[in-house]
């Protein structure tokens, strides 16, 4: 065999795996949620009927409390949360525990809404 005609059978493989691939439809962002609904549960943020609220202007400090809340009680309904404070682009919300004591700090972006982890 020479080595064009390798050359050749290599490509004709490689084009045909592709092409098995494309037609068996196997789709790997399909793992992550990419473009699908639930995707949203591995980024919370928020949404209302027609989409993303980022185009809605700036989250609320009590918006950024209800979303850390929904997020926090999916998790672990025996954490709570605690304190809110302004810093800045996002607001920084504590996640305590039954004894008030902070276990984690979250942060919520004001534009978009999405939750930063901050610890």
């Amino acid at each position: 065999m020479t080595k064009l005609s390798k050359s050749l059978a290599m490509a004709i493989a490689v084009l045909t795996l592709a092409a098995a691939v494309n037609f068996l439809a196997v789709d790997i962002a399909a793992a992550c949620g990419w473009g699908q609904a639930g995707g949203g549960d591995y980024v919370p943020q928020r949404r209302d009927s027609n989409g993303l609220w980022a185009s809605k202007g700036n989250v609320s400090e009590s918006q950024a409390r209800e979303i850390v809340t929904n997020y926090v009680k999916k998790l672990n309904p025996n954490l709570a949360i605690g304190e809110v404070k302004d810093n800045g682009g996002f607001y920084e919300v504590e996640v305590v525990d039954q004894s008030r004591e902070v276990v984690q700090m979250m942060g919520v972006d004001k534009q978009s809404g999405r939750l930063i982890l901050l610890n």
